[in-house]
């Protein structure tokens, strides 16, 4: 009987952790009975069906949805093809929902959830305003920097706060944030930092953090580019092997190799001795040089490397892999890439292969 009665316990203990990783969603749907209503999630920067519910004949539905402590949920409600509402659901909460199939919704029980439906709103509400002075530039203007200004307030006076997520993703057009100054990652900075120490976990944080290492590596890079001299390239100044910084434009040579490349990968670090040294070794005498970026996180790792297969030339890393600046600025896609600087500027013709490269460095390096 007592090892019934254990099993028993530890199975209802484990039905309640069970039921307690959800919030609840009720509400009503005016005007649509007996209806479907699309159930989405957002996964990071786009939406994901969870389930489709119904509406009783009255207009009303419930569904739970599943949120671990510490890591809120941000669920959407859809009436075809219209957003009937938009929430920000915390592990254990009841949001209550009204709506009708305009778009226009109240939400009672989820503070997070009624904090986000006035954002909803008021972004709603500047689209609306940005589309009706079309063709009115100034005041497209007055509309944008209004709204500019209380996102940035808003963003600022809610560091703890989820809901500044979705206001610094907010976009103008498909192709323009509202956030879209290279200043304005030091305020995605401020908000990825405030919202680590509360949700540490969130899987939202942490591709805000990434974000954020992105704009702060294009806001690096145009400080970079104000304050650089005048070179026919983009100048990049990474931390090179004794921890100093070296600036590409600083290079002496008559052709530099800018080779991005992986400390992960076997076949990059075969190509530094199979490839690249011997080259190295024949054409740096008369003017070659190599300044290799490596876009490998683990700068240990980088170092280990290029001390143990004692790689010749400029070798610099900063640690930020894909968010370097050096990535932006000569638009790197895939590793290995090499771009040739001949004479000061950047050979007018694409490098591809170690016989390619000989070439060019015979013809340009008599």
């Amino acid at each position: 009987m007592k090892t019934n009665r254990t099993i028993l316990i530890a199975a209802a203990a484990l039905m309640l952790a069970s039921c307690a990783d959800k919030a609840k969603i009720s509400g009503t749907l005016d005007g649509v009975h007996n209806g479907q209503l699309t159930v989405k999630q957002l996964d990071v920067n786009k939406f994901t069906i969870l389930d489709t519910i119904k509406t009783n004949g009255e207009g009303n539905f419930n569904y739970s949805v599943p949120v671990k402590k510490g890591q809120p949920e941000f669920v959407y409600l859809f009436y075809k093809d219209t957003r009937i509402a938009a929430l920000l659901l915390e592990k254990g909460e009841h949001a209550v929902v009204k709506a009708d199939t305009l778009g226009n919704y109240s939400v009672a029980g989820s503070e997070g959830s009624a904090n986000l439906s006035e954002i909803d709103k008021e972004y709603v509400s500047f689209v609306k305003n940005m589309d009706s002075a079309i063709g009115n530039g100034p005041e497209m203007a007055r509309i944008y920097l209004q709204h500019y200004r209380n996102s940035v307030k808003y963003v600022i006076s809610n560091p703890h706060s989820l809901t500044v997520i979705p206001v610094l993703y907010e976009q103008m057009s498909e192709y323009t944030p509202v956030f879209n100054q290279p200043s304005d990652a030091l305020i995605f900075k401020t908000a990825a930092d405030s919202l680590s120490a509360v949700y540490p976990d969130s899987r939202y944080v942490k591709a805000l953090k990434k974000e954020t290492e992105r704009r702060l590596g294009l806001f690096e890079l145009d400080q970079q580019l104000k304050n650089a001299p005048q070179v026919p390239f983009p100048d990049i100044s990474l931390t090179d092997i004794n921890g100093q910084k070296k600036a590409l434009s600083s290079v002496d040579a008559k052709a530099i190799l800018i080779h991005f490349w992986s400390a992960d990968n076997i076949a990059q670090k075969m190509l530094n001795i199979e490839t690249l040294v011997p080259i190295y070794e024949k054409y740096h005498s008369r003017g070659f040089e190599v300044y290799a970026v490596c876009l490998s996180q683990d700068k240990a790792q980088w170092g280990s490397i290029v001390n143990s297969q004692k790689l010749p030339w400029i070798n610099v890393c900063d640690n930020r892999g894909a968010a370097s600046p050096a990535v932006a600025a000569y638009n790197v896609s895939s590793l290995p890439t090499s771009i040739l600087i001949v004479n000061g500027e950047i050979y007018n013709k694409p490098v591809s292969g170690e016989d390619a490269l000989k070439k060019i460095l015979d013809k340009e390096l008599r």
